[in-house]
């Protein structure tokens, strides 16, 4: 008997107590609570930061390169982003990203040959990309982004020069052009019948509008 006793005081002081109404309220208010804050805090967070969007539809990438018969052409499908971590404009980063089968050059021949192995090497990659490291203003409306270019698998730092207008208005237009050395890269061939020079410059036409967040802080 004694036994049984003592079972059933052990089952009766350690059984969980079924949650009651009051309990499941105050734990749903106190987590709804948590989300608010949360939510405030994020958003007292990005306030004082200016947001940016770059619209490809408006914008255009181009490239150029000095050979016996005339080489340029452009990229009908990219996307950039234009990140800011305060309103000074030096904490810019700059993203591009081509898809490198998509020149067109107004050749078939010429876009084949660029999209092959010899040149961008499309098939096994399919990207060109431009990644910034670091802003510095050199002018009153003159910038000089530093960062990583890959083209054809290859990285290598390169400089992209840009001259931005529409400063302090929230609608910015940013021209820039990236010279680089083709056979950095291993791009060394030709295109039969056309000489073709090392230096190909890449020009960037960039729309930028101000979505929200403060204007941006330039050096005077």
């Amino acid at each position: 008997m004694c036994a049984i006793a003592g079972e059933s005081d052990y089952n009766l002081t350690t059984a969980p107590k079924e949650p009651t109404l009051t309990n499941v309220r105050t734990s749903t208010l106190f987590l709804l609570a948590l989300f608010f804050f949360a939510s405030a805090t994020q958003s007292q967070d990005t306030a004082g930061i200016p947001t940016f969007q770059i619209t490809p539809g408006d914008s255009t990438i181009k490239f150029g390169v000095k050979a016996s018969v005339s080489l340029e052409g452009t990229f009908e499908k990219w996307d950039a982003t234009l990140t800011f971590t305060s309103p000074d404009v030096t904490t810019a980063v700059l993203n591009i990203r081509i898809q490198a089968d998509s020149v067109q050059t107004g050749s078939g021949l010429k876009n084949g040959k660029l999209k092959g192995k010899d040149f961008f090497y499309v098939e096994q990659n399919p990207y060109i990309t431009f990644v910034s490291d670091k802003l510095v203003q050199t002018g009153p409306d003159t910038f000089e982004f530093d960062g990583q270019f890959t083209i054809r698998g290859v990285t290598k730092p390169e400089k992209l020069l840009l001259n931005v207008s529409g400063k302090g208005t929230g609608h910015g237009i940013v021209v820039g052009t990236m010279a680089f050395d083709r056979k950095d890269y291993g791009i060394d061939k030709s295109i039969p019948f056309i000489k073709i020079a090392d230096r190909v410059e890449v020009n960037v036409n960039l729309i930028a509008n101000q979505l929200s967040g403060p204007r941006l802080v330039y050096k005077q």
